[in-house]
């Protein structure tokens, strides 16, 4: 209830001393919804700053001891009010408002309502300017006009006492659940309306502040209820203690809820992925060859009829007749001589999703063991830590999507791909050191491609294979069926003065031939 009227209403009375006769240094927000007001005063050895956090999910007002304000990003509100002298904090009657009164007939409205709280700026009782523009209503607010007035008689009450909610809005939830603790629905209609009163005296004379702990949450509250965790004299102090509480429990389950979901999302997708490469593995290993095939076809040419398109033939690797299907404009001799090679290109898809299913399985054991780690976790700095030690396996989609190259995982090895010609010089010129491994399609144009390096490893020979597919896949030889690929450290690669974007001049290069493709995309998540 640390927007409730009660403790507004205590909240304002404790802030007269601070800030009647004080004078508005400044008035500036660096945050998307939060306003930072500083106030001073002759007999203040130091400012009195007033910060409102107004976001959807959570408004409340906090006083920080010092700020540092940003030099970019910053921008000063409500200039009208810097210079001002606060003359008066008025509360409005029964409502979760109040309004400093400024010299010069101006003043700044709090309006803390849950998630449609903002700040509005008046002069001669006129609004005049919204800190949240997406509530243009508040624009027609009338300061005189936001008092309440509610006294319900003990007539009233008795009719409603059911529902003392209804005749006492102000009071909120906590109230209505203190009032269970005190068995307010056994007693009779007479020690209810006793109850409800206690209850009213005990909100507008508390006797502490406290901070406590109902129904896994945290709140303030002006009443002793649930787990009381810590207890207060003085307003301010307690809605700064709240806020501190409130923030790193609400961070830590926001991260947590969001480094758990990105790691069972990339669970399931290398689950998947496994499932996939594993699938295709065993297919490519239990039917026929296409050297096998070739093997039959050359051993059978004297029993193929000339421009045959099926012919049944004795398959000795199988046992049986097997019919093989041909084309007829081309001689068994070809058609044996083009399945030779697919087998040839058979046998190296075979090696490469035998390295992928590897690679996933260490995936899938990483992923398992942090899964493991966070679920042990419980606070907010051993999580903070964990994400900074898992900052690949906890990031969003959205924040991969966003990094400024295409990037690539094997074998522990990262890749980076350039996006365009004058993002490939950002990722050369400003991305790349001298013992990166820097890849290009040869005499064409195309992605620059970088394979991260590794102190005292050299780079595996299928991360090379990798890369230099990905240089070909991104380049004007993409549809080609093999293209050159020419690979070298990046100390050999250099920008001549007034090269166009993207063009460099290399050294020492090796050339590598690859059929074009993005190997990792061929098996989602591989």
């Amino acid at each position: 209830m640390h927007n409730n009227y009660y403790f507004l209403r205590q909240l304002t009375q404790a802030l007269r001393p601070q800030l009647i006769g004080s004078v508005v240094d400044s008035c500036f927000s660096q945050e998307k919804d939060e306003l930072i007001i500083s106030f001073s005063r002759p007999d203040f050895t130091s400012a009195f700053i007033l910060k409102a956090m107004l976001t959807a999910q959570f408004s409340t007002l906090y006083f920080p001891e010092s700020f540092n304000r940003a030099r970019a990003n910053s921008v000063n509100l409500f200039p009208e009010i810097i210079g001002e002298e606060v003359l008066e904090i008025v509360q409005h009657e029964n409502e979760r408002s109040f309004y400093l009164a400024f010299s010069n007939q101006k003043a700044l409205l709090f309006k803390l309502f849950g998630n449609r709280s903002n700040l509005i700026y008046f002069e001669q009782n006129r609004a005049k300017t919204l800190f949240h523009k997406k509530f243009a209503k508040d624009i027609a607010l009338d300061l005189q006009h936001l008092h309440r007035q509610i006294k319900p008689s003990k007539e009233d009450f008795l009719i409603n006492q059911s529902a003392p909610e209804k005749l006492y809005p102000t009071f909120g939830d906590l109230p209505g659940i203190y009032l269970k603790t005190q068995e307010y629905e056994k007693a009779s209609p007479e020690q209810k309306w006793e109850l409800i009163q206690a209850v009213k005296y005990s909100l507008e004379n508390p006797l502490a502040f406290y901070i406590i702990k109902l129904n896994n949450q945290t709140r303030l509250s002006l009443l002793p209820l649930g787990e009381i965790k810590k207890e207060f004299t003085s307003p301010i102090i307690a809605l700064k203690e709240f806020v501190q509480t409130y923030l790193a429990e609400f961070g830590f389950e926001k991260n947590y809820r969001l480094a758990y979901q990105n790691l069972t999302r990339k669970h399931q997708v290398a689950t998947q992925s496994r499932q996939q490469i594993t699938a295709r593995l065993k297919a490519l290993q239990t039917e026929a060859s296409y050297a096998q095939t070739a093997d039959v076809i050359m051993a059978n040419l004297t029993n193929i009829p000339p421009r045959a398109e099926s012919v049944a033939l004795f398959d000795f690797y199988q046992n049986k007749e097997r019919v093989f299907k041909l084309k007829a404009t081309e001689s068994p001799q070809k058609f044996a001589e083009r399945l030779y090679k697919k087998s040839k290109n058979q046998q190296i898809e075979v090696s490469q999703l035998q390295e992928r299913l590897q690679d996933k399985e260490e995936e899938l054991l990483q992923l398992e063991i942090a899964l493991q780690e966070l679920a042990e976790i419980s606070d907010f700095k051993s999580l903070k830590t964990f994400i900074k030690e898992h900052v690949e396996a906890v990031a969003s989609p959205q924040a991969v999507a966003e990094k400024p190259f295409r990037v690539f995982q094997t074998n522990g090895y990262q890749i980076l791909v350039g996006k365009s010609a004058q993002n490939n010089d950002v990722l050369t010129q400003q991305f790349t050191f001298k013992e990166d491994l820097w890849l290009h399609a040869k005499d064409v144009s195309g992605s620059h491609v970088v394979v991260k390096y590794q102190a005292g490893k050299t780079f595996p020979e299928p991360v090379i294979q990798k890369a230099a597919q990905l240089a070909a896949y991104y380049s004007k030889r993409k549809t080609d069926s093999l293209c050159p690929v020419l690979y070298t450290p990046k100390k050999y690669v250099r920008k001549p003065k007034g090269a166009a974007p993207g063009q460099v001049l290399v050294e020492r290069e090796k050339v590598l031939l690859v059929k074009p493709e993005n190997p990792f995309e061929k098996y989602p998540g591989s």
